[in-house]
């Protein structure tokens, strides 16, 4: 196979594998009004405590005005809520709402049950060589990344 071609299958399944990623959560997610990121930092804010926004912009990978404008859907759904640091007064930690714990809760729920569903067609162990070659690749797409802005 030519390398044009194995690249077009590469962006093919890439389309498609990330279509069906993002509805995954997402579609379960649109029932509460939330899209798949309002879900991840919600996801975040249950599973550490004294998440700040910068935490998760650091996390993610992206601005901090990107994680702003997820944040204050969250707060307008009163799903989440700020809450002051005691020690450093200009920090804010994210809390989930009682409503938020349950919605989250809900949607966690289900993206274990269909995750479940992948390991059972595909077993753990090819579940887990995929997660390395995920890994490995976007490491070296990191480097690459990296090595063109020099």
């Amino acid at each position: 196979m030519e390398r044009a071609q194995l690249l077009d299958e590469y962006i093919d399944v890439y389309m498609k594998s990330l279509k069906y990623l993002d509805s995954f959560v997402s579609e379960p997610a649109m029932k509460y009004k939330l899209s798949f990121e309002q879900y991840l930092i919600m996801h975040d804010i249950a599973q550490q405590s004294n998440v700040t926004l910068a935490r998760i912009a650091d996390k993610r990978g992206v601005t901090r005005s990107a994680i702003s404008r997820q944040i204050k859907v969250l707060l307008k759904l009163d799903y989440i809520y700020q809450q002051r640091d005691e020690t450093d007064h200009r920090r804010q930690f994210l809390r989930l709402t009682p409503r938020g714990q349950q919605i989250e809760a809900i949607l966690a729920k289900v993206a274990v049950k269909r995750f479940g569903g992948w390991l059972d067609i595909f077993g753990e162990d090819r579940a887990m060589d995929l997660l390395e070659f995920i890994r490995e690749f976007s490491n070296a797409a990191n480097l690459e990344n990296k090595s063109q802005t020099l």
